[in-house]
C-alpha cells in the first residue's frame, strides 16, 4: 500500500517557475530540509510554495485563484499553520503541512523528454489518420504498418512505422507502398522532443492547476 510519503503529489519547478516534473512527498521533504541552516548567503536547494486562498464566509475556500504564492525555506515552512484542507505528516515534534509545489532553486534548465517508440506514439504523431488514404480511422479501425516490411529488412523505427487503415494494411501485406499502388502522405519522422511541462497534463493536486495552466 502506497503511503502519503510515497505519493507523487509535489509539482517541481525550476528557478524560473517553469514546470520540470513532479516528486513524491518524501523526495520533496528531503529537498526542502537539505539546506545548511547556517548558510545565510545562499538559497537552500528547494523552497516550498505557500499557496494561500480566500476563506469565505461560511467556511468555504475559494481555490480558483490564489491570494499569493510565497516561496519559503524549510524553517519557515515548519511554522506554517495547518488548514482544514491541508495534507499533513506527523513528526516527533509537530504536524507539518505537506508541500504541493516546490522550486528547485539551483536548477535553471527546462528538461525535455524524447518520445518512446510505442503504438500510441505513432497514433498521436499521425493523428489517427491513415497515412496512405488521408482518412481518419481512429484507434479501432487503424493499425501500425511497416513502410518497409520486416520480412524485407524493415525495422521498428519512427521512420518506418505509420498509422494505416486495417484494410489497407492487409492489402499492402509484405510489399513496398509503390508495389501495392500506395503512396505515403508524408515521410514519417521522429516526433520532436517535448518539454516535460507539456507532458504533465493531469493535476494530481488542485494546487498544480495554477502552474500547469501557465505552462500550457
Amino acid at each position: 500500500m502506497t503511503t502519503l510519503l510515497d505519493k507523487p503529489l509535489v509539482l517541481s519547478l525550476n528557478r524560473a517557475w517553469q514546470v520540470i516534473g513532479h516528486r513524491t512527498v518524501r523526495q520533496a521533504l528531503v529537498a526542502l530540509s537539505g539546506g545548511d541552516p547556517s548558510a545565510t548567503d545562499a538559497l537552500p536547494p528547494a523552497l516550498g510554495i505557500d499557496i494561500a486562498y480566500e476563506h469565505r464566509a461560511g467556511g468555504a475556500w475559494d481555490f480558483s485563484r490564489p491570494l499569493y504564492l510565497n516561496p519559503l525555506p524549510w524553517n519557515d515552512w515548519l511554522a506554517l499553520p495547518i488548514r482544514d484542507f491541508d495534507l499533513t505528516i506527523n513528526t516527533p515534534r509537530q504536524a507539518v503541512r505537506v508541500p504541493t509545489v516546490m522550486i528547485a532553486t539551483n536548477y535553471a534548465k527546462m528538461p525535455v523528454r524524447k518520445p518512446r517508440l510505442t503504438r500510441n506514439a505513432i497514433y498521436e504523431r499521425d493523428g489517427g489518420v491513415c497515412q496512405y488514404t488521408g482518412e481518419y480511422v481512429g484507434r479501432r479501425d487503424g493499425n501500425l504498418d511497416h513502410v518497409v516490411p520486416r520480412s524485407r529488412g524493415g525495422r521498428d523505427t519512427f521512420e518506418n512505422l505509420v498509422w494505416a487503415k486495417r484494410e489497407i494494411n492487409s492489402r499492402k501485406a509484405d510489399r513496398l507502398p509503390h508495389e501495392a499502388g500506395l503512396r505515403l502522405l508524408r515521410h514519417p519522422q521522429v516526433p520532436r522532443a517535448l518539454p516535460v511541462s507539456a507532458l504533465i497534463r493531469e493535476a494530481r493536486h488542485p494546487d498544480w492547476k495554477h502552474f500547469l495552466t501557465a505552462n500550457a
